[in-house]
């Protein structure tokens, strides 16, 4: 039996990249791909789109109901649309996986309520590799205290990128702040500009570089006096 699929944000780049994973994946199966209204790539050919040549899935903007006929939805959009296919998955009653970053706490909110109808998974990193960083991140930051070790999460990210900090390195941070029990949102640094004074203890700075073609790349580090670890991805 194969799982059908639906694709939101076909046309970019993850989304041509996840529509050639489905082609290539046994017991996968592409059923729709979305757009925004008003794009020029609808009723273009999803696969021919994704460089796989033609799947017989034209690209649609009616999402409600590519989800009615799916298992469920692969998502690496905006905040606001992830919010809208959150809603339609819960109607629906699909699987809705969300690797969308940049969500503000009442984007969380509405998610959150539409997973009492819908299995939604939301990670702001989907690879096995940060998220054993995450794990790592944690043990080290419960065992460095603050009053021995600063942490900074410092990331990389291509000119294209339209959020900051990323959503691997909130990951990160949030990781950071779980070790040490704390909330990240009132512990956060995200920016610093003039006389800022001393660094807060206890507090979790984020640097953001933007340039280029990198993919992706983190790092945290525990800063103390004397030593520096830094742990990468």
């Amino acid at each position: 039996m194969s799982m059908g699929l639906v694709v939101v944000g076909a046309a970019g780049r993850m989304g041509r990249t996840l529509m050639r994973t489905i082609s290539e994946t046994q017991g996968a199966t592409l059923v729709a791909a979305i757009e925004q209204a008003g794009s020029p790539f609808l009723g273009q050919d999803a696969g021919d789109l994704a460089g796989v040549g033609p799947l017989g899935v034209k690209i649609s903007d009616d999402s409600l109901a590519a989800f009615a006929k799916a298992d469920g939805v692969l998502d690496f959009t905006a905040p606001a649309a992830t919010v809208e296919f959150a809603g339609y998955a819960a109607q629906a009653r699909i699987v809705h996986v969300i690797g969308t970053t940049g969500c503000m706490a009442e984007d969380d909110a509405k998610i959150t309520a539409a997973s009492r109808h819908a299995t939604i998974v939301k990670s702001g990193n989907m690879s096995v590799g940060v998220n054993l960083l995450a794990a790592l991140v944690e043990q080290a930051s419960k065992a460095l205290g603050p009053d021995a070790f600063d942490i900074e999460v410092l990331e990389m990210h291509h000119r294209h990128k339209v959020d900051a900090p990323s959503g691997t390195a909130l990951l990160l941070g949030d990781a950071a702040a779980q070790g040490r029990e704390i909330a990240l949102a009132e512990h956060s640094v995200r920016a610093r500009d003039g006389h800022t004074g001393p660094r807060p203890e206890g507090a979790i700075g984020f640097a953001t570089l933007r340039g280029g073609s990198v993919i992706g790349e983190h790092s945290v580090i525990f800063a103390g006096t004397g030593e520096r670890i830094t742990l990468s991805h």
